[in-house]
């Protein structure tokens, strides 16, 4: 009796370490699985929309002979995964681009300027690979594209939101009235990510290999952005006082909530980015720290304090070399 009491809490033991590990399986399966959000878990703007949302202007100096208009439906609804090896090649002949980094279609008249504004510093062959693949990446755009790299030279600590703000002053000089702000080491990976800004700032890359494509927190407004240039002034632009990797695209969010500007994002499924690099985890420890500050000193801390030494400005055949000194 005694026996068959001790079997049968054994086989009820084992029953429930069994239906434990199971839901265990299922539990990591559904967490780890690279394709969770497809369906998103945040809000989007479909793609039914997405022209509607866009914000159609061209730089003040740009000029186009062609007669049509481009058409952006294709573009939206491409559902083409580019290959990173992209990276790694060579551009395609006759890939008509201006010197400076400046391109656009010949055979229609596009309807967005776009200023493409990196930060960067101390990685030549990772910055290579980047203006290929991002240049093969914008000619299925059919957008007028211009790509400034801002290059921090001294040897303080680096600044990233300082050297957007450069690259956006000298992009708004130019007549961009939309500016993308975007780390080196991403890549987008769907064409239909289009490098346009919304009619409310754009997170563009929600969807990160790095965090297995899901977005870590709602709030996050980093890598990379699409931002009306007037929106941009209309915040100050970023911070200048973040030296090291802080809290500065926690700052910049703030910034817009408190300018009443709510961020808005595409599908999962289209802004997929690879990470080429591992970010530190001191950034995002930081940042969380610095929110409340920018809504104090938007108007104190910005463009409009903003002071460096331009050690040369290059125009090179895929891109705008700005040298600075913080």
């Amino acid at each position: 009796m005694h026996n068959k009491h001790y079997l049968t809490t054994m086989r009820h033991g084992w029953k429930k370490k069994i239906v434990f590990c199971g839901s265990l399986v299922i539990f990591l399966l559904i967490i780890l699985h690279p394709d969770m959000n497809v369906r998103g878990n945040y809000e989007y703007i479909e793609k039914d929309v997405i022209v509607h949302n866009l914000h159609e202007e061209t730089a003040a100096n740009f000029t186009s002979s062609a007669v049509l208009n481009c058409d952006y439906r294709d573009v939206i609804f491409d559902d083409t995964t580019l290959s990173l090896s992209l990276a790694d090649g060579d551009l395609i002949e006759n890939h008509k681009i201006k010197e400076g980094g400046e391109y656009a279609p010949s055979d229609c008249k596009p309807k967005f300027s776009t200023a493409i504004i990196v930060p960067y510093r101390d990685i030549a062959e990772q910055l290579r690979g980047f203006l290929v693949y991002m240049h093969m990446f914008l000619h299925r755009q059919c957008i007028h594209y211009r790509i400034y790299v801002v290059e921090q030279m001294d040897s303080r600590p680096f600044n990233r939101a300082k050297l957007l703000n450069i690259g956006a002053v000298a992009a708004m000089k130019a007549g961009y009235p939309c500016l993308v702000l975007h780390d080196v080491d991403l890549l987008p990976l769907r064409p239909s990510n289009l490098y346009a800004c919304t009619k409310s700032p754009r997170h563009m890359s929600s969807s990160i290999n790095k965090f297995r494509f899901v977005i870590p927190y709602l709030n996050l407004f980093d890598g990379a952005v699409a931002i009306i240039s007037k929106q941009f002034k209309a915040v100050n632009g970023m911070s200048n006082e973040f030296f090291g990797w802080a809290g500065e695209d926690d700052d910049l969010y703030a910034r817009l909530e408190a300018e009443g500007l709510k961020p808005c994002r595409f599908e999962p499924s289209t802004s997929r980015y690879h990470k080429v690099t591992q970010e530190s985890q001191f950034r995002r420890d930081r940042g969380q720290k610095s929110v409340k500050y920018s809504k104090d000193k938007i108007s104190v801390d910005g463009l409009n304090t903003l002071k460096y030494t331009e050690v040369a400005t290059v125009l090179h055949p895929l891109f705008t070399h700005i040298m600075v000194d913080l």
